[in-house]
């Protein structure tokens, strides 16, 4: 690529897009800016062929050919070359807009909707014909319009490899001046090339000479992903034949993405608008598809309220048919749907096979995924669907202050079903969050950047895929302080999961039938109900029902005052016998719920009363003291685990597995101390979290207290100091 070149362009286009203050904010410039790069790449690109289209043009309207017959033939008449038609039949170029500056607005509308169907899109999706009203009314349409013109874009002087450089470098610096909203749409650059070092780490096929991929990003943006994948490929094997594929929701994002594949001749088709979970509207726009690379940078943290419906129809009527098999997320973060999303959309894999080459993802997340959801949830059971099919390859932790939007730590997972063989069974985990340099100049919430030598310093970690390798990192960037610190662990599979085990302890509670605690029958409902109607359109009936409802309570009241003499009671069963029978004397019937209702309302719990029993003679549990107790999966366990996906299925068979091992624990860890205790063993589930931070987290012992007293003695000193001097 020609660099002084490559500057220049640069340099001209921010000039150009500086006439725009007053009208427009520097966020806002893009908004121009961008379009009208692309709709003046395409005027020089066309202009050598303007006549002959033309006259092409003339000659199929006049046989009356529609225009979908006809895109193909103007296609070829305005460039044989070009792959993917694309023309203009208007009579405008950038030079006759300029010959009528009164009609330049309505002129150069017109030239837009002669464009070829695809470039009418893109720039129906940029709206950009609002932006050439604006432009007008402030008079800056026609400055802007010849500053353009006198920007060599042709594909002599610039091909399109470096037209696609070009406008990758215009997109990021707009979109870093529109810094506010740039994280929904933008990943910065570094970001995406370590991602596509590591995902390309280790594949030793794409570098094939006629070698034919495709890569996918589900959540594709301005294209970032697409185009720094193809780069780096291209870049070590020119001769590879790559498939670019992408869906997006925004419009202007769309725009951006088809604008860099239109000028590229690229298949525009290639990339979908529209909701990739699905939003009622709009659907997957790659069903039934599979990808051999998948790259994304999902919205993390955004709610997928709009799209729950679609989502939780497909997760129950099609499960594991489907996207969302495994389980869904909270609400708040749909993270992980994207992540299910672009598993379904692996190729299978096979070893020997080269009809099932299997597929390979990098996506960024922030720390939700990790470890959100109890065991047993949605976010819990997605990462033990995944851990348990071995596909999780590693995680990249990589610095905090990286996006433009958010100030957040975000992780890497590279996920493929073809480890390579060294690798299977295992996870690997990399610090990399002491890998960056400050930047210069802060961007909004990115303060931080990572450096082409960083990126190849955690691309050779990964590659090595070493337990306990260790590297030397600064840890304050302010003084330079570098410490030498573990940066990769690896770990099996099944040291991620763990069984949680629910403990219960005996309920044990007194009882008295004292004044104060008699009037807390009032504040239980099943009591209070008593004294109601439900019989709001028959009066006589309601009424007579609560007169009824009264009685049976005063009869209650005076069969418990009778028993204030016995005093306390230490057994529930004893107290029991006592009520039923001053209930007879008061003739009180007490049905079930008010008889729990006088036992919550009498009781207090005290661990030195007897047991409490239910009907079947069993201890009942204390719901106070229940609690939960979390047993690492033990070494040589089976993966997948003995158990259905979902909080509604039964766990016989992992009980049977694993009662072995919950008894030791229980005899090991809680019996000494609690002997009465037990396990609920119905509700033992499988939870997975992945605490990658804690992992790699360095002690660092409190300072001697010597020195903190030395500190505290300087300071008050010195405010002594201060307030003598206000004082004199």
């Amino acid at each position: 690529m020609n660099v002084q070149l490559h500057n220049q362009l640069k340099s001209d286009i921010w000039e150009i897009a500086n006439r725009l203050r007053g009208p427009y904010r520097p966020p806002q410039y893009r908004l121009v800016m961008l379009p009208i790069v692309v709709l003046r790449r395409l005027d020089c690109l066309l202009e050598p062929s303007k006549d002959a289209v033309l006259a092409q043009f003339e000659k199929l309207t006049a046989q009356r050919m529609p225009e979908a017959a006809m895109e193909r033939i103007l296609g070829k008449a305005a460039d044989p070359k070009r792959k993917h038609p694309l023309y203009n039949t208007s009579g405008y170029t950038f030079e006759r807009l300029l010959g009528d500056p009164e009609n330049i607005a309505p002129n150069l509308v017109s030239y837009i909707n002669g464009f070829s169907s695809t470039a009418r899109m893109i720039f129906e999706k940029f709206k950009f014909t609002d932006q050439i009203e604006r432009l007008d009314a402030s008079n800056r349409l026609f400055t802007i319009v010849k500053a353009m013109a006198d920007v060599d874009l042709h594909p002599d002087r610039i091909d399109n490899l470096q037209m696609g450089y070009l406008f990758e470098h215009l997109v990021m610096r707009f979109n870093e001046q529109a810094n506010e909203e740039a994280g929904d749409h933008f990943t910065p650059r570094e970001v995406i090339r370590m991602m596509a070092n590591l995902v390309y780490t280790g594949e030793q096929d794409v570098y094939t000479p006629g070698i034919f991929r495709t890569i996918y990003d589900p959540a594709c943006g301005t294209g970032g992903m697409l185009s720094e994948s193809e780069k780096f490929i291209l870049g070590q094997n020119s001769q590879a034949n790559l498939a670019l594929h992408g869906q997006e929701y925004n419009d202007e994002s769309w725009a951006i993405c088809c604008s860099d594949m239109l000028i590229k001749d690229e298949d525009t088709k290639n990339i979908v608008l529209g909701d990739t979970l699905g939003d009622g509207k709009t659907r997957d726009g790659f069903e039934g598809r599979s990808f051999h690379y998948m790259l994304a940078n999902p919205p993390f943290g955004v709610e997928w309220k709009d799209q729950k419906n679609v989502v939780e129809r497909e997760h129950k009527e099609m499960g594991f048919s489907g996207r969302f098999g495994a389980g869904l997320p909270a609400i708040n973060d749909g993270s992980l749907l994207f992540l299910q999303h672009m598993i379904e959309k692996m190729h299978p894999y096979q070893e020997g096979d080269e009809n099932a080459t299997g597929s390979k993802i990098a996506v960024v997340f922030n720390g939700s995924p990790l470890f959100s959801g109890d065991a047993g949830s949605g976010p819990s059971n997605i990462r033990r669907w995944i851990i348990e099919n071995d596909w999780l390859d590693a995680i990249v932790a990589l610095p905090d202050q990286l996006f433009y939007n958010t100030g957040i730590f975000t992780y890497v997972w590279l996920v493929t079903n073809r480890k390579a063989p060294e690798r299977r069974g295992k996870v690997q985990l990399i610090d990399g969050t002491r890998f960056f340099d400050k930047m210069r100049k802060s961007l909004n919430n990115k303060r931080n950047e990572i450096t082409e030598d960083q990126i190849n310093d955690l691309t050779k970690i990964y590659g090595r895929f070493k337990d306990g390798e260790q590297a030397q990192v600064t840890v304050d960037h302010k003084t330079g302080e570098k410490e030498t610190r573990v940066v990769s662990r690896i770990f099996e599979n099944r040291e991620f999961g763990f069984l949680k085990i629910t403990v219960e302890h005996p309920l044990r509670m007194n009882f008295e039938a004292t004044p104060a605690r008699i009037a807390r029958l009032d504040d239980q409902s099943a009591f209070a109900n008593l004294a109601t109607s439900k019989k709001r359109k028959d009066g006589k009936a309601a009424l007579l029902e609560i007169e009824e409802g009264t009685k049976l309570q005063d009869a209650i009241r005076q069969a418990l005052t009778a028993l204030e003499a016995k005093g306390r009671y230490m057994d529930r069963q004893a107290f029991e016998a006592d009520l039923i029978r001053a209930a007879k004397r008061a003739r009180a019937t007490i049905a079930g719920p008010i008889k729990k209702a006088i036992f919550a309302a009498l009781g207090e719990r005290d661990p030195d009363a007897e047991i409490c029993y239910d009907n079947k003679g069993k201890p009942e549990p204390d719901s106070e003291l229940r609690d939960t107790e979390n047993i690492p999966l033990p070494k040589g366990t089976a993966l997948p685990m003995p158990m259905g996906f979902g909080p509604d299925k039964p766990n016989d068979r992992l009980i049977a597995e694993f009662r072995n091992v919950i008894e030791v624990y229980m005899a090991r860890e809680v019996l000494p101390h609690v002997k009465d205790a037990w396990v609920d063993y119905e509700k033992t589930k499988v939870g997975y979290e992945i605490p990658i931070n804690r992992h790699f987290y360095v002690y660092k012992p409190p300072r001697p207290l010597v020195e903190i007293e030395s500190d505290i003695a300087a300071l008050e000193g010195e405010i002594a100091g201060l307030l003598k001097g206000l004082v004199e």
